[in-house]
């Protein structure tokens, strides 16, 4: 089976990197935040079609008071 070269040195690269941290995913993740504070790049992130769609639905339910049926625990993490 063929394997390309770039992406076996990405995954060689993400390896080593998560062998840094004793594959703690936290302290991976806080390093990589670190490591784009200290970039001086401007990163932007958005947040999960799906939660904004679900939270657009618990809106429109909880104002229009539809028959829609909601699940109470998901209108408390709204």
């Amino acid at each position: 089976m063929w394997t390309d070269p770039i992406i076996k040195e990405i995954h060689q690269i993400r390896a080593e990197h998560a062998a840094q941290f004793n594959y703690d995913l936290t302290a991976i993740v806080k390093d990589l935040q670190k490591e784009e504070q200290e970039s001086g790049k401007k990163f932007v992130s958005f947040p999960p079609r799906l939660f904004v769609e679900v939270q657009k639905t618990v809106a429109k339910a909880k104002k229009d008071k539809d028959d829609v049926k909601i699940s109470p625990a998901l209108v408390e993490s709204v």
